[in-house]
């Protein structure tokens, strides 16, 4: 193959001719000069964190789709599975990624269950964590989430934290809003990386404890604009990372988006490439080429270096993408589940007055772009004895339904959903999972949660005279139906959620899941109540 080289060691490009043996680079041979006639080729790119489960898909159709756009590997922490099967989810998302050529780098999830306040469907132990460390199929520890215990040297996350360092694997941070002393004990712990960074002070703070930062641009979370700046002063320690993306995002793009954001701010290519391709690859130790002879021959072919359009993905010298169809292919996947459940009545969302104090209600403030929310103080509406939502004012009931077990809905209430009518509601509710919905009224919200727990996991919508459902029937998490028609099948119900029952939120379904992720604060609801993330307890609906 003849192309540019864009050596991204050496930062030059040079005309070559690149030949490909038994899946390696057999030979890099310098021909001269850029030729502005040729195509570019470089190394492939690298989602340096990312739960493949928010895609709504498996690691195989994951990879379907991720191959279009130049990503040949991701570094993934299967944490969702996990929080609803255990051990055996994360051998499922290992063995179903090895039926694709794409590099999947698992970790061990580090909090299973996220925190002791909500219910999960599994515990992962130390002992788990050794035996996951042990196999070469683990690459590293994944989120410490749980970044009090770490500072208060609880020993199931002590002993956690001591495997990694025995099988000298990296260990992954996730630290939200952690300054001054306490960031720095955490990443003395042997903490190498955080993705949960929101200021550029944070971040570059969070350097200077000898942490790298992966700057993350997902469905949800946004932080690109935020700490982009860090990569000019620190190239060397800043990879891309998309955390949690669903189908129809990933369908538009993935790395290569941040890539060309990077470009367009005037970045230099040589930084932005290095946190693209080489620094996940070198510090995660990954089984991926960097286009170099001997190594393995994963690489990208892209048309020039402004436009940046992927022409071709190649993964072991087989080509496996070009010019937007993925060569990958459509497989079905064993299904497993956790899910136990009963249908549900509308009484059982109901919110009396007579049993809470008298005050005012304490609001969950949703925030475009960001995991973390507010507390609010408000008003609230009633209709006879009981709280309501209020649509005027955009305060409307969320809940939380336990999964797992026959128990009473947890309620809350929560503010910039912007719903007008009816109630969405899914399966997919970092980081236990269990079933959460907003909505307007609670027969709405009974039966956008009865269509979820009668199919055993998805995400629904209903409102104006009509139902929506995508049925998510692996671990409630996942389908292995095609990639591309689940992306169709949630921009359908997305555009529903915003067009007819008049959501004002980019990503309403991202957003939601997040709301019951108790290890971000300020405020979120799990299905045990309402908790403050900030000192970690609960606290009452009302407010005297």
């Amino acid at each position: 193959m003849k192309a540019n080289l864009i050596n991204i060691f050496d930062k030059t490009i040079q005309e070559a001719e690149i030949t490909v043996k038994n899946s390696l680079i057999e030979n890099i041979y310098i021909i001269g000069k850029e030729n502005a006639n040729l195509p570019y080729i470089l190394p492939g790119f690298v989602d340096a964190h990312v739960h493949i489960e928010s895609a709504m898909l498996t690691p195989s159709q994951f990879a379907r789709l991720a191959v279009v756009h130049g990503s040949v590997a991701t570094v993934s922490d299967p944490h969702e599975i996990a929080n609803v099967i255990g051990v055996k989810g994360v051998e499922y998302m290992i063995e179903d990624g090895k039926r694709v050529p794409f590099k999947f780098c698992f970790g061990a999830p580090s909090c299973v269950p996220a925190t002791v306040f909500e219910t999960a469907g599994a515990v992962v132990d130390p002992e788990d964590i050794k035996k996951m460390l042990a196999s070469d199929d683990i690459g590293y520890l994944a989120e410490v989430m749980n970044f009090p215990g770490v500072l208060n040297g609880d020993p199931d996350m002590v002993a956690k934290i001591n495997w990694a360092k025995h099988f000298n694997k990296p260990i992954d941070g996730h630290a939200p809003g952690l300054r001054g002393e306490a960031a720095r004990q955490y990443a003395a712990n042997g903490i190498s990386t955080d993705h949960e960074c929101f200021t550029y002070e944070e971040a570059r703070e969070k350097i200077g404890y000898g942490v790298k930062i992966l700057i993350r641009e997902g469905s949800a979370a946004r932080n690109f604009d935020a700490l982009i700046p860090l990569l000019a002063e620190f190239p060397d320690l800043i990879m891309f990372c998309s955390d949690d993306k669903h189908p129809d995002n990933l369908v538009e793009g993935h790395i290569n988006v941040l890539i060309k954001r990077a470009l367009a701010l005037g970045h230099d290519i040589w930084h932005i490439l290095q946190a693209a391709c080489i620094n996940p690859v070198e510090h995660y130790n990954l089984p991926v080429g960097l286009l170099r002879e001997k190594d393995p021959a994963d690489f990208v072919v892209i048309n020039n270096i402004i436009d940046f359009n992927i022409l071709q993905t190649y993964l072991d010298g087989v080509l496996v993408a070009e010019n937007g169809v993925s060569l990958l292919p459509d497989l079905r996947s064993k299904h497993i589940n956790q899910f136990n459940c009963s249908p549900k009545k509308p009484e059982d969302f109901a919110c009396p007055v007579s049993t809470q104090t008298s005050g005012k209600l304490r609001v969950i403030e949703a925030l475009e772009g960001q995991l973390i929310t507010n507390a609010l103080v408000e008003n609230y509406k009633t209709e006879g004895n009981f709280i309501v939502s209020d649509t005027d004012q955009d305060i409307l009931k969320i809940a939380v339904v336990n999964r797992y077990q026959n128990l009473a809905p947890a309620i809350a209430f929560i503010k910039n959903f912007g719903l007008k009518q009816g109630a969405i509601a899914s399966t997919v509710a970092h980081d236990s999972h269990n079933i959460i919905v907003v909505g307007c009224d609670d027969n709405s919200i009974c039966e956008a949660v009865n269509l979820l727990i009668e199919a055993k996991g998805g995400v629904s919508a209903v409102g104006t005279g009509e139902k929506h459902m995508l049925p998510l029937p692996i671990a409630g998490l996942m389908t292995d139906v095609d990639g591309y028609a689940v992306a169709e099948s949630y921009t359908k119900i997305d555009q529903f959620v915003k067009t007819q029952l008049k959501s004002t939120l980019k990503s309403p379904y991202m957003t939601l899941s997040f709301m019951a992720l108790l290890v971000i604060p300020s405020i979120k609801l799990s299905d045990k109540g309402l908790f403050d993330g900030d000192k970690f307890e609960f606290v009452p609906l009302m407010v005297q």
